[in-house]
C-alpha cells in the first residue's frame, strides 16, 4: 500500500545480476488429449474395445460393462441391464442398427431401441449360442451374419438357419479366424495359419504370401479391400493380390499390437503394449500416451482418434482443433503460467510461479530460466510487458514491479521499482506508454511515473492529486495509440489526457462497473472487458456496442484480452471468444473444442501469426489460429428414453397412448459433440408454441391435459444453426367426465335443471307479483276505509251543530269560521285519498285543521301543542297518508273527553338516527288501559284498527317496516310512538 504521509525522496536504482540463465533446455511440446476414466463415469479403467455406432455414440467395452458416451454423459450397461456378461470384448454395428456385444463367456447380446436382447428374451440368439469365444463379427453385403471363434469353428447366420465350418486339416483350422469380403461379393476366412476364399458354400484353401498377426490386426476396409499387419509392416490384400505398403518397425509390432486403424492415404495408428504409434506414408512414427498399454486406434466420423487403453480412452482432436501443451514435463520451471508477452526476436516470455521468469524461443526450441532473487514478494509473476523502445521486459507480481534491461545481451540487469520512503504497495496492473511515462493500477490508486528510464521509483508524498495521483482502488491502467492514460476503479472508466480528467462513468452507468482489462482498436475504438456485464466498444466517448453471452459470448465475465488485426480476442470465465466486425455486425466466434482446457483456467494470452498461446495453471498452452473457422454443424441431439410415471416408453413405436393418470412424462435425451461445445437445446409441445431453450439434458412435464402431442427437441452450438428436430408423439387420454359424450350429458342435464329452475323460479315470481298486488289493493280499500273512518259521523254531526249555534246566536263570524275550516278539512281529505304518502307539511297542516275545528268545540276543555325538530325537512319528507288523525282522535274522544276538566294532547316530531322518523302522540287523558276497563261491550275504534291493519300491510310491502308502540303513562294518560323510515 501506498503511505501518503512518508516524507522524503530517495533515489533507487540497484542493478541485480540475472540468478540462472539456461539455455540449454530444448522446447517440446505434448498434444493434449482428451481423457475418459472412472473419474468420469466408466465403469471400469480396463478398456477392451471402442466403436462409434452409425448415430455418432462412441460404444466402449470394458471388463465391467458397456459404456455408452455422447460427450458429455457416460451411460453404463452391466448385466443388471440384460448383458449376459460384464465382460464384453468386442462390439459391432448390423446394418439394421443393432449394437452387438461379444462377451468373455461366448454369449451374443445386442441393444436396439433402448433395450438389451440375450438368449433368454430372444429366439435368434439362443440359436447363435456356440460355446465359444467369438473373436471377429462381420455382416456381408447379403446380410448374412459371420461369427470367428476362438475354436476350429466359423458360424455363419443367413436369416433361416445356422451353418457350421470345421476344419479337418489340424494345421489350418478356422480357430481366430477374421472374415473378409472383396469387391466381387467372395468371402475369405483369414487366420494366423491360413487363407480360405468360400467357392459353392464351401471353404478352400488358397497360396498366401503372408498373414495377419492376430485377428486383432486385420481391419476391412471401405473400398472392399483388407489392411493387415505382419511381421514386416502394413500390407493391403485385394483379391488374391498382397502388396506391402508401410514398414514399421519390429519394436513395435513385436509388443502385442492390438486393433489399428489405417485409411487409403495411408495414415496409420497401431496400438500396443507401449501406447499408440502414429506411423506416416513414409515410415515417420510419433508416439502418444508412451507406456499406456493401448489396445486400439480408431477414427470417428469427424477425424477425432480415439484410443482405447487400460487406463481408460484417450481422444485426441481432428487435426485444426488440437491442443498442445508446453509444461513443466517439456522443461518449463512450473506448470503454473501467470502471464505471457513476446520481444521482438520471436521470443515468447513467460511469468511463472516461484519468482521464475522463462523464455521460449519458437524459432529453435530453447528454454531459458530467469530465477529472481526475492522468491516472496515476486512469488507469482501476473504480468510481464516488452519495452520496444529500451529493449526491456516489466515484470510485476502483487507486491512488486521489476524490469529486466538489455535482454539481447548476455549480461543482463534487474531494476525493481521502489517507493522511497519504503511503503509497500500492491500493483493491480502497469502500462508502458510509447513515450517515457509508466503508469501503475494500485490498490490505493493510479500512480503515473514520468521518466520510467531515468527515475525509476516513486515518492508517495510528492504525489499531486489530479495531475500524478488519482486515488481509490484501481483495477487497470492503459496507454492508447495517442498516448492518452485510461484507467479504471472503483467508480469506473476514467481518462486523464493532457491534464484533463474525464469520468465517464458519470454519463455511463456501464462505465460505473468493474473493468479488467482495456485495449484498442487501429479506429481508435477502445474494447472493456467488464466484470459480468460483457465486452463494451467505445469510442470519442460513446459506446457503439456491447457484446454478451446473448450475441454468442461464452460469458459474461471477461478476464483478459488481446488485439489483433483488429480482431479481439477475450479470456472469459467459461472459454475463449473472437470477435471480428465485418460490414459493422460483430461475429462472435467461439473455440468450442479449447473448453476442456481453457474453460476457467486461463491468466493471460498471446496471440501471434500462426498461433494463440495461453497462460493456464496446467502451462502454456496454444493452438493453429490460422485454419478458418466457418459456421459449424449442428450437433446431432437423440431422445435416449421417454419415462412415463417410472416406466420406460419403447423408442420404436410411432405414438404413445397414455392414459389419464399417467399425465406425467419425462424425456431425456442428448447431442453427440466430442469437442466440448457448449450445447443449448430448446423444445415445446405444440407445434404452433414458442420454443423453450434450455441447457439441461432433461424435461418433465406434470399434470398435463387431455390430448394430443407432439414432443419437438433441437440443439445448437455457439457456432451453429438449429438442428432439425427429433420429435415424439404421444396421446394422454382424458377421464370420462372429461370426455365429449359426458360432457354432451352432463350440459343436457345441467339444461334440463336450469329450465326446471327456471320455470319454478318464474312461477314464483308470478305468485309474488300477484301477492304483492292484492297487497296493494288491499291497502287501497284500507285507505278508503280510512277515509270513511276520518269522517266520523258524530264529529260531522258536532260540527254542523257547532255552525247551526252560531248562525242562531247571530255569531256570524265565528259560523264562518267553522264552516270555512270544515270545507278545507273535507276538501284535504279528498285531497290524500289517492295518495298513499304525503308530505309532513301536508300531514301538519290536515292535523290543524282537524285540532282548530275540535278546539271550537270544546274550547279551554282541549289544549294541544304540536313540535316539530327543525332538523327536519317538512317539505321533503315523506310518510304515508291517513296514519296520525285515528290516534289523535282516539286521544281526544276516549282519553280527554270522558274528564270534566278536559286535558292536553302534546304531538311531538323528530329524528330517530339518520333513516328513521319519530312521532309522539301524548295525552293526559284517563289512560287507555283505564278506558277500555270502564267500557261496556267489547270496545272497537275502527280508525286505529284500520291504520294498524294498513301499516302491517305496508311493511309487507316495503323493504324497512313502521313500528308502532301504544301503551298507558302511569296511573292515566296515553303514549303513543310511531316510528317512521324517512321516505324520499
Amino acid at each position: 500500500m501506498i503511505n501518503l504521509n512518508t516524507k522524503g525522496i530517495v533515489k533507487w536504482i540497484i542493478p541485480f545480476m540475472l540468478c540462472l540463465i539456461s539455455s540449454q533446455v530444448v522446447f517440446s511440446q505434448s498434444t493434449y488429449l482428451q481423457h475418459l476414466d472412472t473419474k468420469s463415469g466408466l465403469p471400469s479403467n480396463n478398456c477392451f474395445y471402442t466403436m462409434q455406432d452409425s448415430k455418432g455414440y462412441i460404444w466402449i467395452a470394458t471388463d465391467a460393462g458397456v459404456s455408452r458416451f455422447d460427450g458429455k454423459v457416460v451411460e453404463t450397461f452391466s448385466v443388471n441391464d440384460g448383458l449376459p456378461d460384464n465382460q464384453i470384448l468386442q462390439l459391432k454395428e448390423d446394418k439394421s442398427g443393432k449394437i452387438w456385444f461379444l462377451a468373455l463367456n461366448g454369449q451374443l447380446s445386442y441393444f436396439l431401441n433402448g433395450k438389451i436382447y440375450n438368449e433368454t428374451n430372444n429366439k435368434l440368439l439362443k440359436l447363435l449360442k456356440v460355446n465359444a469365444v467369438i473373436v471377429s463379427f462381420f455382416q456381408d453385403s447379403k446380410g448374412r451374419i459371420w461369427l470367428g471363434t476362438n475354436k476350429n469353428m466359423l458360424v455363419m447366420y443367413n436369416g433361416k438357419s445356422i451353418r457350421k465350418y470345421i476344419s479337418a486339416d489340424h494345421d489350418r483350422q478356422f480357430i481366430n479366424a477374421f472374415i473378409h469380403e472383396d469387391e466381387k461379393g467372395k468371402i475369405w476366412a483369414i487366420s494366423n495359419t491360413s487363407v480360405r476364399v468360400m467357392e459353392n458354400n464351401t471353404f478352400k484353401v488358397v497360396p498366401h504370401q503372408r498373414l495377419p498377426l492376430s485377428y486383432k490386426t486385420a481391419l476391412n476396409l471401405p473400398d472392399k479391400t483388407l489392411a493387415y499387419l505382419d511381421q514386416k509392416g502394413l500390407n493391403i490384400r485385394k483379391g488374391n493380390q498382397e502388396v506391402l505398403k508401410i514398414k514399421i518397425s519390429p519394436d513395435i509390432l513385436n509388443n502385442d499390437p492390438g486393433y489399428f486403424y489405417t485409411d487409403q492415404k495411408p495414415d496409420l495408428w497401431i496400438s500396443n503394449a507401449s501406447g499408440i504409434y502414429h506411423v506416416e506414408a513414409d515410415g515417420k512414427t510419433k508416439r502418444f500416451l508412451e507406456n499406456i498399454s493401448a489396445s486400439q486406434a480408431i477414427k470417428d466420423a469427424k477425424g477425432n482418434m480415439w484410443f482405447t487403453t487400460t487406463n481408460g480412452i484417450y481422444m485426441l482432436p481432428q487435426e485444426n482443433e488440437r491442443l498442445y501443451v508446453v509444461n513443466k514435463a517439456n522443461g518449463l520451471s512450473s506448470d503454473v503460467v501467470k502471464s505471457i508477452t513476446r520481444d521482438d526476436r520471436n521470443r515468447l516470455w513467460l511469468g511463472l510461479d516461484e519468482a521464475k521468469i522463462n523464455t521460449l524461443n519458437l524459432k529453435n526450441g530453447q528454454i531459458q530460466k530467469i530465477a529472481l532473487p526475492d522468491q516472496k514478494k515476486y512469488n507469482t509473476i501476473k504480468q510481464l510487458a516488452f519495452d520496444s523502445l529500451n529493449h526491456a521486459i516489466y515484470f510485476a507480481s502483487d507486491y512488486g514491479l521489476g524490469r529486466i534491461n538489455d535482454i539481447y545481451q548476455d549480461n543482463r540487469q534487474i531494476d525493481f521499482l521502489k517507493e522511497t520512503n519504503n511503503s509497500m504497495f500492491v500493483i493491480k496492473s502497469f502500462s508502458i506508454a510509447s513515450g517515457k511515462n509508466l503508469a501503475l493500477a494500485l490498490s490505493s490508486g493510479v500512480v503515473i511515473i514520468p521518466d520510467r528510464e531515468r527515475r525509476f521509483e516513486f515518492t508517495s508524498l510528492s504525489f499531486k492529486q489530479g495531475e500524478d495521483f488519482f486515488n481509490n482502488r484501481s483495477y487497470r491502467v492503459f496507454y492508447d495509440q495517442a498516448q492518452h492514460l485510461w484507467f479504471s476503479n472503483v467508480n469506473g472508466l476514467s481518462q486523464f489526457s493532457k491534464g484533463i480528467l474525464s469520468n465517464y462513468y458519470v454519463k455511463q452507468p456501464l462505465l460505473t462497473k468493474r473493468i479488467n482489462d482495456i485495449q484498442e482498436l487501429s479506429d481508435h475504438t477502445l474494447v472493456l472487458a467488464t466484470d459480468g456485464n460483457g465486452l463494451i466498444f467505445m469510442r470519442n466517448g460513446r459506446i457503439l456496442k456491447v457484446i454478451t453471452q446473448e450475441d454468442g459470448l461464452a460469458d459474461n465475465i471477461c478476464k483478459r484480452l488481446f488485439v489483433k488485426n483488429d480482431e479481439t480476442w477475450v479470456v472469459t470465465n467459461n472459454g475463449i471468444n473472437k470477435i471480428d466486425f465485418k460490414n459493422d455486425k460483430a461475429v462472435v466466434e467461439s473455440f468450442g473444442f479449447t473448453n476442456s482446457l481453457l474453460t476457467d483456467d486461463v491468466n493471460c494470452l498471446f496471440i501471434g501469426e500462426k498461433n494463440a498461446y495461453f497462460a493456464t495453471n496446467s502451462g502454456l498452452v496454444y493452438f493453429d489460429v490460422n485454419h478458418s473457422i466457418n459456421k459449424n454443424e449442428a450437433p446431432k441431439v437423440y431422445i435416449t428414453s421417454v419415462v412415463n410415471n417410472k416406466n420406460k416408453l419403447g423408442m420404436n413405436h410411432p405414438d404413445h397412448i397414455l392414459e389419464p393418470s399417467n399425465n406425467s412424462i419425462t424425456f431425456f435425451y442428448s447431442a453427440i459433440d466430442f469437442q466440448n461445445k457448449n450445447i443449448l437445446y430448446r423444445y415445446r409441445l405444440k407445434h404452433d408454441a414458442p420454443w423453450t431453450e434450455t441447457r439441461s439434458r432433461r424435461i418433465e412435464f406434470s399434470t398435463l391435459e387431455p390430448g394430443a402431442y407432439v414432443f419437438e427437441l433441437s440443439a445448437k452450438s455457439n457456432n451453429s444453426d438449429w438442428s432439425t428436430p427429433v420429435t415424439v408423439s404421444f396421446v394422454l387420454k382424458a377421464y370420462f367426465w372429461q370426455t365429449t359424450w359426458f360432457l354432451v350429458l352432463v350440459f343436457s342435464v345441467a339444461g334440463l335443471a336450469f329450465y326446471k329452475l327456471a320455470v319454478v323460479v318464474t312461477r314464483r315470481q308470478k305468485n309474488k307479483e300477484q301477492e304483492q298486488l292484492l297487497l296493494k289493493n288491499k291497502i287501497l280499500m284500507l285507505e278508503q276505509r280510512a277515509l270513511q273512518a276520518m269522517m266520523n259521523p258524530h264529529f260531522v254531526f258536532n260540527v254542523m251543530n257547532s255552525i247551526q249555534h252560531y248562525i242562531n246566536t247571530k255569531d256570524t263570524n265565528s259560523a264562518n269560521k267553522v264552516l270555512t275550516g270544515f270545507a278545507k278539512l273535507i276538501r284535504k281529505n279528498l285531497e290524500i285519498c289517492t295518495r298513499s304518502f304525503i308530505t309532513l307539511e301536508e300531514e301538519l297542516d290536515y292535523l290543524e285543521l282537524y285540532l282548530s275545528l275540535e278546539k271550537k268545540r270544546f274550547g279551554d276543555k282541549l289544549i294541544y301543542q304540536i313540535r316539530v325538530s327543525p332538523a327536519i325537512d317538512k317539505e321533503e319528507t315523506m310518510i304515508p297518508s291517513m296514519i296520525l288523525q285515528p290516534f289523535i282522535e282516539n286521544a281526544i274522544w276516549h282519553g280527554i273527553m270522558p274528564k270534566e276538566e278536559g286535558g292536553k294532547i302534546d304531538i311531538l316530531i323528530d329524528l330517530q338516527g339518520p333513516d328513521h322518523l319519530i312521532i309522539k302522540i301524548i295525552d293526559d287523558g284517563v289512560g287507555i288501559e283505564n278506558s277500555l276497563r270502564e267500557k261496556k261491550g267489547e270496545h272497537q275504534s275502527k280508525g286505529m284498527d284500520l291504520t294498524k291493519e294498513r301499516i302491517h300491510l305496508l311493511n309487507q310491502v316495503e323493504a324497512n317496516p313502521i313500528q308502532i308502540s301504544v301503551q298507558q303513562t302511569g296511573l292515566s294518560g296515553t303514549f303513543v310512538s310511531i316510528s317512521i323510515p324517512l321516505y324520499t
